[in-house]
């Protein structure tokens, strides 16, 4: 599950990224702001150290994993920081680029302003799903090994809609509905419960 998310995030990121350097280069998009680089140093982390940790346990070395656990209690609560300044600092970039940015990309940038405005709530949803997930996740790793492992991977799902968003060759109902978005976080993380049908019934 760990390297499946990884995979998805990758799809998702790498091409939008490089797109957007693209239209940073010709002056149609503002550049990203320093928190956006710290933020997706701080997601991609957090993804390396999930996939780690489970290698870890799947090969019995479960001292290390416990050792490398408190790294995860710092990424956490940072990824949330940066979160909640990253999303009012796109939206105030963007914002600005489009009433006062070049005239070649203000016209883009507006429609990107007005869909952001559709999601700035459902952001701080996927935000506070994951700080719910961690932190019952975290608490229960000493009492319940199988739950907290559980909670762990179902804290990046509600993550997963900003590379899904991303994915331009997949079916959407987005802008006016996040219900494509919503059904391919389920089937993403729908291997995660077949397991526990079929392996442990």
């Amino acid at each position: 599950m760990a390297a499946w998310f990884i995979v998805i995030v990758l799809t998702g990121f790498i091409p939008n990224s490089m797109m957007m350097l693209g239209l940073i280069k010709i002056g149609q998009h503002p550049p990203f702001p320093l928190v956006a680089h710290v933020h997706a140093v701080l997601m991609a982390s957090f993804l390396l150290l999930l996939l780690t940790q489970a290698v870890l346990v799947a090969t019995g070395r479960t001292g290390l994993h416990r050792r490398l656990g408190p790294a995860g209690m710092v990424l956490a609560p940072a990824m949330i920081v940066t979160g909640l300044i990253l999303v009012p600092t796109t939206y105030l970039t963007l914002w600005q680029g489009a009433h006062f940015g070049p005239p070649a990309g203000r016209q883009q940038m507006m429609w990107i302003v007005e869909a952001l405005e559709n999601v700035l709530l459902v952001q701080i949803i996927f935000g506070t799903l994951f700080a719910f997930f961690m932190t019952i996740g975290l608490k229960a790793r000493e009492r319940d090994a199988g739950f907290h492992k559980r909670m762990m991977i179902l804290a990046l799902a509600p993550l997963l809609p900003a590379a899904f968003d991303r994915i331009t060759w997949l079916p959407t109902t987005n802008p006016t509905s996040f219900v494509a978005t919503e059904l391919y976080v389920l089937l993403a993380i729908s291997p995660l419960f077949l397991w526990d049908v079929v392996r442990n019934r």
